[in-house]
């Protein structure tokens, strides 16, 4: 009998954290998802080295394909600038969000997959609708298609630091951008 084939999907990864479970649920659901970590936001290059190497620990260990995005962060500062007073989950939170699934589009696009989805969506921080506005935006833009998942729902939170936490990945402890660094809202707190 032959294999079914599965469809190919791009998963932006925000961190390893975030992304542990969401591979696990595409994989779950038939895809076959690609892991695509760009994220010019995170500073400094230190942390974002940290982050990358967790991301490598995390796709080996879930035999998951990654792609590395090239660390840009001229990109971020140049998507945020005027917006640098914006508290968390303001306008610059969306520009970033923009930002980085506009070059995962590009990406599908470039390897011919369809759908693209992102885990920055598994943070009970982070705002799931406005996400998929500007995924499906994005999506729209590029005739491609934008998978809306909520991955936090069904404890989902829960269970992708179970598996950070199994495989004794960095955790960090700000969002990302050197605006987050000192603010109330930390993404990875459980």
């Amino acid at each position: 009998m032959k294999e079914q084939q599965k469809n190919k999907i791009i998963l932006h990864a925000c961190c390893a954290i975030c992304s542990g479970y969401p591979v696990t649920f595409l994989k779950d659901a038939g895809y076959e998802p690609v892991v695509f970590f760009y994220n010019p936001n995170i500073y400094p290059k230190s942390e974002y080295e940290k982050r990358l190497e967790a991301e490598r620990i995390l796709c080996g260990a879930l035999d998951c394909e990654l792609i590395e995005g090239d660390y840009e962060p001229e990109e971020f500062y140049s998507a945020a600038k005027g917006l640098e007073s914006e508290p968390e989950k303001g306008k610059r939170c969306g520009k970033c969000f923009e930002l980085r699934l506009s070059k995962t589009a590009e990406l599908a696009k470039k390897l011919g997959i369809r759908e693209f989805t992102t885990s920055i969506v598994i943070s009970p921080h982070k705002n799931f609708q406005k996400l998929t506005e500007i995924g499906e935006k994005i999506a729209a833009e590029n005739n491609l298609i934008y998978t809306a998942v909520d991955f936090k729902k069904k404890d989902g939170f829960l269970k992708t630091n179970k598996i950070s936490k199994e495989l004794n990945l960095y955790r960090q402890n700000y969002c990302g951008c050197e605006y987050s660094i000192n603010k109330e809202i930390i993404c990875t707190k459980s």
